[in-house]
Formats: C-alpha cells, sequence, structure tokens
C-alpha cells in the first residue's frame, strides 16, 4: 500500500513538473543587448563614483526620458553623493513613480530621502505603498522599515 502511494506521488510530482517546464519562459539569448547606461552606472556605483554614475544616467535620460529605472538611480547617484541637491533628488524619484507608480526601488528609496530631511511622516507613506504593492514581502519594504526603525531610534535617543 505505501508503495502505491510513494508512486502516486512520484508519478505525480512528474507530470506537474513537466506541465510547469512547458510554461517556463525562454532562456534569454547570450547575444541580446546589454543596456550600455546600466552597465557604466553599475560600474561607477560600484566604485562609488557617484558624479560618474549620475553623468551616465544623464546621458541615458537624454536618450530615454521615460525611463523610471533611470530616473530612480539617477535620485540615487545625486542623493550618495557629497552634497546631494535634494530638490533634485526629489524631483527624479517622483518622476520615476510618475512613470511607473508601482516602482518599488523608486518607493523605497524615496522614503529614504524623506528620512534624510527628517519628513517621518512621507516615509512612512512610501512604506505603506511598499506594504500594498509587495503582497509577500519584498526587500525594498523590509529595508526602508529597517531605516525608519533606525531613524526613530536615533530621534528617540535624542530626546
Amino acid at each position: 500500500m505505501k508503495l502505491k502511494f510513494v508512486l502516486a506521488i512520484l508519478a505525480l510530482s512528474l507530470v506537474s513538473g513537466l506541465a510547469s517546464a512547458a510554461g517556463d519562459p525562454p532562456a534569454p539569448k547570450p547575444d541580446a543587448p546589454k543596456d550600455a547606461v546600466l552597465e557604466r552606472y553599475t560600474a561607477a556605483s560600484a566604485k562609488q563614483d557617484w558624479s560618474a554614475a549620475a553623468a551616465a544616467l544623464e546621458e541615458g535620460l537624454q536618450k530615454s526620458p521615460n525611463n523610471a529605472d533611470y530616473h530612480n538611480l539617477l535620485a540615487y547617484a545625486t542623493r550618495k553623493g557629497p552634497n546631494p541637491d535634494m530638490s533634485k533628488v526629489f524631483k527624479h524619484y517622483n518622476e520615476a513613480l510618475r512613470i511607473d507608480p508601482k516602482h518599488k526601488g523608486a518607493h523605497e528609496y524615496l522614503g529614504e530621502a524623506y528620512l534624510m530631511v527628517g519628513n517621518l511622516a512621507k516615509a512612512k507613506e512610501h512604506l505603506a505603498q511598499l506594504d500594498k504593492l509587495c503582497f509577500f514581502g519584498c526587500n525594498e519594504y523590509t529595508e526602508l522599515k529597517k531605516a525608519i526603525g533606525a531613524y526613530e531610534a536615533k530621534v528617540a535617543a535624542k530626546q
């Protein structure tokens, strides 16, 4: 009896495995075009050369002004620089969200930018947006929640 049960389970798992394999998307082609802007950004950000990272993204935005990822990463690179122009940071995060209101990275980073200027309420608004977008949780939600917790602890320690 146990053998029949084990064989039935094995057969079902094999059939379901074949069915799911049939629906898998094709593997990306190795010669697929790469995004040169993001490659330049990644190389610069790996060296924490935020001005070069920002320059790559600004150049990319000249050709693709509606690229939410470029706006998001430009704001991030600007924010990470030595003297961030926060008006530019907010402009590009908000543009990323105008283009793609569900851009999780932009919500996370915009929340962090609000913490930089002491606006906890706005940071929490973006955490709430991430809570809605990340049905089963996501890294962006977790990271912003941690940043908010650290900010609140820092504020509490000063009082």
